[in-house]
């Protein structure tokens, strides 16, 4: 099969190309994110909307994790989401459950 490059030596033809290929994984990515709810939603918004909707007290009792029971904050509690996957998926799916 020959490179993009041989089949258009041109500098403006395979520049084009590049672009068109390069638009058309970005379109892919977009289309693919689109049924995600999490698309765009930061970890600090995620926890930031839920403390607001429920309160720390509330929040600690329906994810069981340290960081939302004792001295809770934000900065705690997205430096220890961000280190343990299991706990961040379960405030995502607290988030999308309430959120959506």
């Amino acid at each position: 099969m020959p490179r993009i490059q041989e089949s258009y030596p041109h500098a403006e033809v395979s520049g084009l190309v590049r672009t068109f290929l390069n638009s058309n994984k970005v379109m892919k990515l977009k289309e693919t994110q689109n049924n995600n709810p999490l698309h765009g939603v930061t970890l600090e918004k995620m926890v930031t909307d839920l403390q607001a909707h429920f309160g720390w007290e509330e929040l600690s009792f329906l994810v069981n994790i340290n960081c939302f029971k004792k001295d809770p904050s934000v900065k705690s509690s997205l430096k220890f989401l961000r280190r343990t996957p299991w706990a961040r998926e379960k405030v995502e799916a607290l988030y999308i459950n309430t959120f959506y």
